[in-house]
């Protein structure tokens, strides 16, 4: 349970009385650093006006979605307190108030007691003694200030206070709030097995918490999907979710709970959310899903090179629930990891994935290979009238490895009137845009592939 406190006020005056109970935390956290937080707590309703106090609220929290739900409640009015507590506000919130400087005498331990008025706390804290004015100074000397009180408008932690009419009586009532300063996001990590041809893949959720308190053993679900918010900057991720892996979207329903067209991750128990912290919970373990290892090359209309390029490294997989990992996946970073000679796990690179429904196949690329290069030539341009043209290319293969490999050649910009006239091998048309030759080349060889476009315009 958690133990919070609450005081009760009637009129304006705080009671020191906590709450009876306190049923807790529900945090609903989205992956674009917004949160809802629901703090449900029992309380005893005087029947007349009353204030009440919610402390280590969310000191970012967004006051106007704030709203206290009970039964027989009629909201006065709300406030939220953010000036918190520090030596020095409190001291810039003491200018023309009068303190009291207590020096001890480093030889003999005698005290001595004097009056002062605070004249500025800017940069330093200027004080008037008297008749002479006093720079109070960070000098080591044995100085304290004494405080009459505490300002009105101050608090040791973020407070939201609501002015209230309600029936009398203890019941719970429960406090909902929108808050920037929680988010998580989806890291995977993927370990390849190239004998095998699986892949293991595990899910961690990163929480990280910059909202100014601590929620104490919430319970916590998150939600995979992107809520529109209005004139909320969503700056947690670090990345900007790709869809570029996704060579087919998937078709499948999981047993996932949904809200609206997000998926919802609950965590298992519930959990501590410190302030300042960062903190991770394993979502997905999934052990020899089926997957292969082959180079991709993606070339714009007309691009010719004077020397080879790399093709990039590609690992494809699937997340169906047979033969794949058997989720759906939130947006997140892959990072993947190949076991050297000595069986150690080495990281080889890594890619960002969008959401990606269950079902999908996913082609993820780790960053250029060492070994495998094409050469794009266009070979020649010729004009058959005013409005066609025949542009032929060749693509040069190489491979230096000692086993052969599959590359995937994709031709980029090629329109919806363009056709291909002649090719070396069959292709496949992925969109308007592109078409897409796999390759074979020999171990230690080479191999070439031409294709000619007709096209008009």
């Amino acid at each position: 349970m958690i133990r919070r406190s609450l005081a009760a006020a009637t009129a304006a005056i705080a009671l020191a009385s906590p709450a009876l109970a306190e049923p807790g935390i529900d945090i609903t956290i989205y992956a674009d650093n917004q949160a809802l937080v629901q703090d449900t707590r029992q309380i005893t309703f005087t029947g007349q006006r009353q204030k009440i106090e919610f402390k280590n609220v969310s000191a970012q929290i967004r006051p106007e979605t704030a709203s206290l739900n009970t039964a027989d409640l009629r909201i006065i009015e709300q406030n939220f307190d953010y000036d918190l507590l520090s030596p020095a506000k409190i001291m810039e919130n003491a200018v023309g108030q009068t303190i009291t400087l207590v020096r001890t005498n480093p030889a003999t331990g005698a005290e001595t007691r004097e009056q002062a008025v605070v004249l500025a706390a800017n940069g330093g804290v200027v004080l008037q003694i008297g008749s002479r004015i006093e720079v109070l100074r960070d000098d080591g000397l044995p100085v304290r200030v004494i405080f009459d009180k505490v300002p009105p408008n101050m608090r040791a932690d973020p407070t939201l206070s609501i002015t209230v009419e309600a029936g009398a009586g203890t019941r719970e009532a429960s406090l909902r709030y929108l808050t920037p300063g929680l988010g998580w996001r989806a890291d995977y990590v993927a370990l390849f097995d190239e004998k095998q041809g699986t892949i293991d893949v595990q899910g961690w959720v990163t929480l990280t918490n910059n909202s100014g308190t601590t929620y104490e053993k919430a319970n916590t679900v998150l939600v995979a999907g992107n809520p529109r918010l209005i004139g909320q900057g969503g700056g947690y991720r670090g990345y900007e979710p790709s869809d570029d892996t996704l060579v087919e979207a998937g078709t499948e329903s999981g047993t996932r709970q949904r809200l609206g067209d997000y998926y919802l991750y609950p965590l298992a128990e519930r959990t501590t959310i410190a302030n300042l912290q960062t903190k991770q919970v394993s979502f997905l373990d999934v052990h020899g899903a089926p997957a292969t290892h082959g180079y991709e090359a993606k070339f714009g209309w007309m691009q010719t090179s004077d020397s080879p390029i790399s093709a990039a490294t590609v690992y494809q997989f699937s997340n169906s629930a047979k033969g794949g990992l058997g989720d759906q996946l939130p947006a997140g970073i892959v990072r993947f990891y190949l076991k050297d000679t000595r069986g150690e796990a080495q990281f080889i690179g890594e890619h960002a994935i969008g959401h990606t429904p269950m079902g999908s196949k996913l082609s993820i690329s780790t960053g250029d290979a060492f070994d495998v290069k094409v050469q794009p030539v266009v070979e020649s341009r010729t004009r058959v009238n005013s409005s066609r043209w025949k542009t032929a290319m060749r693509y040069t293969l190489t491979n230096a490895l000692p086993k052969s490999v599959k590359v995937r050649v994709v031709q980029g910009g090629l329109w919806g009137d363009v056709r291909i006239a002649d090719e070396s091998q069959k292709s496949d048309r992925l969109n308007a845009d592109e078409a897409a030759w796999t390759v074979s080349v020999p171990a230690n060889g080479k191999a070439v592939l031409t294709a000619t476009f007709d096209t008009r315009y």
